[in-house]
């Protein structure tokens, strides 16, 4: 098979079909799907990760792709340049722009530095925590060329300890494997705090979820807890390691209750408020959601502001209908639980899911609790999560808050 990082050698070429939209790909479309492609012996063989020059069906440039023919997304746009040369110096100048915007954003280093095909690396997800970052390679180019990868980031941050994350379902739907493990340097020994939104948060950067924390929710945990800063009791189901619960507490809110379907993640969460010095603000309950909500409301508990953030229930089209109810369900447990006048938020990180679509699904589900909801805010991913505006899996995360 052809080496997925030819050094000297001109580079392979794959074409097109006439049916394909090459206009799009012209006016930045990021992926080429497998149905559009002349997929010949040739381009079968190539190794997933490749590097190839794309042509439109009449043998023009487009630019310079990765290819990976286990994958339906077969082509993935890495530069327009048809002459660009995929090697470190271009990861740096990539990284430099993606650090450039950060370092606008953001007085501290812990953020998102690079969100996949909106900042030109596609399928690479990278979440900076001080001097180590986080690297979650989704694609197989970018698995391929790991190694000049880490020393770009390494050159261009200046951090000491870079870590692979090899978790997710992206990685498996590209034919990659499982292994995470340390690239450069050393994993930390302990979890990491992170300051956001007045509050401390406790990241586990090799044995929690994805990279640790969800630095995309950042500008939601501010807007709810701006709510639940005159005293409010706050109910943060699905809360991770704290999210909404330790924002609003930060605020001033007066208690909080964190639930979450993992132990450890709500150990962390309790090392935050401690870190805090509000433990005495925030209690945990580890169970699974649903049983969590139906329980709360059989004792008749009530809250001032519910948040709702759970996993995605629809990551893909074949579950959307099932995610869509997976929702409803969830607003219509928790709206119960929401004093008079308090305040429901609702999140979705399902990009099968659309506003339109989790809204619909939400308002159903309120409604069916017989509750009278009036949407205040539409929520998205914070700044350091750009969006490709070719391509709406960048726009990922909706929160919706009701008042009620």
């Amino acid at each position: 098979m052809t080496a997925p990082f030819p050094t000297s050698a001109p580079l392979p070429v794959v074409r097109l079909m006439p049916k394909a939209n090459a206009r799009a790909i012209r006016h930045g479309a990021p992926w080429v799907y497998a149905n559009e492609l002349v997929t010949d012996r040739r381009t079968k063989g190539l190794a997933a990760g490749a590097i190839a020059v794309l042509e439109d069906s009449l043998r023009q440039p487009l630019g310079v792709v990765t290819v990976n023919p286990n994958s339906k997304i077969i082509c993935r746009m890495l530069d327009a340049d048809p002459e660009a040369v995929i090697d470190q110096a271009w990861m740096a100048t990539r990284l430099r722009r993606a650090l450039g915007l950060r370092e606008r954003l953001f007085d501290a280093p812990y953020y998102r530095l690079v969100h996949a095909e909106a900042d030109g690396l596609p399928g690479v997800i990278i979440d900076r925590f001080g001097d180590t970052c986080v690297i979650q390679p989704n694609a197989a180019w970018s698995d391929a060329l790991i190694e000049p990868l880490t020393a770009a980031l390494i050159e261009v941050t200046g951090v000491v300890n870079v870590l692979k994350n090899a978790s997710g379902r992206t990685r498996s739907l590209e034919g990659l494997d499982d292994v995470s493990g340390v690239l450069a340097g050393a994993a930390p020994t302990e979890a990491v705090p992170v300051q956001m939104n007045g509050a401390t948060y406790m990241a586990d950067l090799t044995g929690g979820q994805k990279t640790g924390i969800f630095y995309d929710q950042r500008p939601n945990h501010a807007f709810a807890a701006d709510l639940a800063r005159k005293g409010a009791r706050v109910l943060d189901v699905f809360s991770h390691v704290g999210g909404f619960g330790l924002a609003a507490v930060a605020a001033g809110a007066s208690s909080a209750l964190c639930v979450d379907g993992s132990g450890p993640a709500l150990a962390l969460a309790e090392q935050g408020a401690a870190a805090m010095g509000v433990a005495d603000k925030v209690t945990t309950s580890q169970g699974d959601a649903f049983d969590v909500l139906t329980a709360l409301r059989a004792e008749g508990a009530e809250f001032d502001v519910v948040i709702c953030d759970p996993p995605a229930f629809a990551p893909a089209k074949p579950a959307l209908e099932a995610g869509l109810r997976a929702y409803e369900r969830i607003a219509r447990l928790a709206a119960p639980l929401v004093a008079e006048g308090g305040i429901l938020g609702l999140c979705s990180c399902s990009h099968a899911a659309d506003l339109t679509a989790f809204r619909s699904a939400s308002v159903r589900g309120i409604g069916r609790a017989g509750r009278r909801p009036s949407l205040i805010h539409s929520g998205f991913a914070g700044a350091d999560h750009p969006q490709l505006p070719q391509l709406a899996e960048t726009g990922y995360l909706k929160s919706l808050f009701f008042h009620l």
